[in-house]
């Protein structure tokens, strides 16, 4: 259709005729779809065996509307019945990936992304915008948490594989850092039962997701500081206790070369559970306790010293952070345990005292600095916020425990950048 100069000068609408232009094509294509399908399906003849011992025959033939990116189509299939057992297969419905359910894989993948990226509503009218596609809200969040549900089940079916000593990968990492932690998610009231809050009120109305990020380090800067390898880092979270948890994240180390690694560094925060877990599956790694949530310990102590003088507090502070630098923990603890406060104070600084104790060996910053070692677990605490976080922990948003984990699943796939692995391999299965 020409345009005319008249029609442009007076404000011809391409914006509305570009919409309705892939309104038609979509339409076009849809009927092509449906055609190659039908192709596609008259020309099985097979009667494959039945687990049984039977055969398969065609008993009918019935039609299922299939929403796909081009639109809704048609999908006749054969309906397949064991001449001896009676059980039932439609052999289509597999071999394109739709057995129970109406969305096309194209579409499926679609869903699935913008799902694990933004509140489900939002992914429906992002699908519509960009790409014509219409559907509900609610069905953006029964595929993306099916796709994630299914990225779970195949995650832990490495699991046992690992910890019998079976797993295997073929990268050999200079230096494979592994890292936990953990942060409340917002959940059903009925998802807290039994469980007791930090809240005054006692009221738990969060279950903690534990997430793990491992990644790779290869060389240092011209100063000797570490420098992560480029897109080396992946993720594997789920709500938890904390031993099945170790499993999971043992599994995915193992994934990314732990048994042939040169060197392995467990960081994290003072949290009993990760040096729990590092000591039962990884007890050769060096463990480092991250510098930063020390500090904060040492802070806090400044403030009860001086909480209304800053200059002292900030001198005090600093005298004491250079001595963690230099792995002089035991100065520290020294100076700790020479300390009189009463009341809360005291509790509090006897609270410091047993973390220093407790974490001086994972406290030797001087020398993880000489061995070109991170001693910061930014990388997993950025984690916690940014997959974990800002997906689900968004303002009225209260989850299931099996509906948040699906969708933790399915961001760690997307952030550790294996979604395209995970969906060749399904499509493969």
């Amino acid at each position: 259709m020409a345009i005319s100069d008249r029609e442009r000068q007076g404000g011809f609408d391409l914006e509305a005729l570009e919409f309705k232009t892939r309104e038609v094509m979509h339409g076009l294509g849809a009927r092509i779809l449906e055609k190659v399908l039908l192709s596609g399906e008259e020309g099985e003849s097979a009667c494959p065996a039945c687990s049984c011992g039977g055969r398969f025959v065609t008993h009918k033939r019935e039609s299922k509307k299939l929403r796909t990116v081009l639109g809704e189509v048609r999908l006749t299939r054969r309906i397949q019945r064991c001449s001896s057992c009676g059980s039932w297969r439609v052999p289509a419905d597999h071999a394109l990936d739709v057995a129970k359910t109406g969305f096309s894989p194209g579409l499926r993948r679609m869903m699935a992304k913008t799902g694990a990226e933004v509140c489900f509503d939002r992914a429906r009218k992002f699908l519509f915008d960009l790409s014509g596609v219409r559907v509900t809200d609610k069905e953006v969040e029964r595929v993306s948490e099916s796709v994630g549900a299914d990225i779970l089940a195949r995650e832990e079916q490495r699991i046992a594989p690992a910890l019998s000593g079976s797993g295997s990968s073929s990268a050999k990492p200079p230096t494979l850092y592994i890292t936990a932690d953990g942060t409340g998610v917002p959940v059903l009231r009925r998802e807290t039962h039994g469980r007791r809050g930090k809240a005054a009120d006692g009221i738990a109305r969060t279950r903690e997701a534990k997430l793990g990020a491992v990644f790779t380090q290869t060389r240092v800067d011209e100063q000797g500081h570490p420098v992560r390898d480029p897109d080396s880092t992946s993720y594997t979270g789920k709500i938890e206790e904390a031993e099945s948890f170790g499993g999971r994240l043992y599994a995915e180390a193992v994934r990314r070369g732990l048994n042939a690694a040169e060197k392995v560094a467990v960081v994290g925060d003072g949290a009993p559970w990760v040096w729990n877990l590092a000591d039962l599956h990884f007890p050769g790694a060096v463990k480092i306790v991250d510098f930063y949530h020390a500090a904060e310990h040492l802070n806090g102590i400044a403030h009860l010293l001086y909480p209304e003088d800053e200059a002292r507090r900030k001198a005090w502070f600093g005298r004491m952070r250079k001595r963690l630098q230099r792995g002089r923990v035991l100065e520290i603890i020294g100076e700790l345990g020479g300390l009189k406060f009463g009341g809360k104070r005291k509790e509090a600084l006897a609270k410091a005292v047993v973390y220093f104790e407790k974490n001086q060996e994972r406290m030797r910053y001087d020398r993880f600095r000489k061995q070109g070692l991170f001693i910061g677990s930014g990388v997993v605490e950025a984690g916690c916020k940014s997959l974990i976080g800002k997906r689900l922990k968004q303002s009225g948003m209260h989850w299931t425990v099996r509906g948040a984990n699906a969708i933790i699943a399915l961001r760690c796939c997307l952030e550790s950048g294996v979604f395209e692995d995970y969906w060749e391999a399904r499509r493969a299965a």
